[in-house]
């Protein structure tokens, strides 16, 4: 599996074909996208502005999107490059949620 860049457009066109119960978020920080050994798209995150505003403090970021194929370990593939990229940008904290 490799992290590959995405546009926006594009993850969002994906996102409304394979997320099972979100619609795309209206904006974005940034997204990264998943591909197999194959090249084939399996995943997609997306980082975005806190949707709280008590945690609006310029240094958090949250996951708003998190959407895959359910290939074995891609959110957690996704995950740890969203945080690493995050890092890199100056962003101290990483918030997700996550329904049953």
């Amino acid at each position: 599996m490799r992290a590959t860049p995405i546009t926006q457009r594009a993850a969002y066109a994906w996102i409304k074909e394979h997320h099972r119960h979100h619609s795309p978020p209206r904006g974005d920080l940034f997204r990264i996208a998943a591909e197999d050994d194959t090249g084939n798209l399996v995943g997609i995150i997306v980082i975005g502005r806190p949707v709280s505003r008590r945690l609006q403090d310029g240094r958090t970021a949250e996951v708003t999107r998190l959407c895959t194929t359910g290939e074995k370990n891609v959110c957690s593939f996704l995950l740890a490059r969203a945080w690493r990229a995050a890092r890199a940008l100056g962003y101290d904290r990483i918030y997700t949620y996550t329904l049953p």
